[in-house]
């Protein structure tokens, strides 16, 4: 037998153990890739909710460049997963999130971030603005 029988051949993801609420890509150029968070959000943070979740989803267009879009949508994450867990909501977490999502889109709103597209900055602002007072 040859090593080229032996060698195990894959043109995609090869998985040794389950995996579950996970996104996979490659053999791309360009890829974007959204989750929808159906979970119960925690009683009073439902506007929250929707601000982050519209974020999300307005996200791929906003123009940011990979590393800010990237950035931002883990961010945009972690609150959600804050708001959405099993646990009670952890104000002091909560609180650091948001920090950290807002912190995120701060360069692009502030026009420090370098390759952001035309209207980057105004949809960065007014994401910051849509979560200025809420959680």
């Amino acid at each position: 037998m040859s090593d080229q029988q032996n060698t195990p051949r894959s043109d995609g993801p090869v998985f040794n153990h389950g995996v579950s609420h996970s996104q996979f890509a490659w053999n791309n150029e360009t890829v974007t890739q959204n989750q929808q968070s159906n979970s119960t959000v925690a009683p009073g943070y439902e506007t929250l909710a929707e601000r982050v979740n519209e974020l999300l989803r307005e996200l791929p267009r906003a123009g940011l460049a990979e590393p800010d879009r990237q950035g931002t949508q883990e961010a945009a994450e972690e609150v959600l997963a804050e708001i959405t867990g099993p646990e009670p909501v952890e104000p002091g977490r909560l609180r650091r999130a948001l920090t950290t999502l807002r912190g995120a889109l701060a360069p692009v709103a502030t026009g420090v971030a370098a390759g952001t597209a035309a209207g980057a900055q105004e949809w960065a602002v007014a994401a910051i603005g849509g979560l200025t007072g809420i959680g």
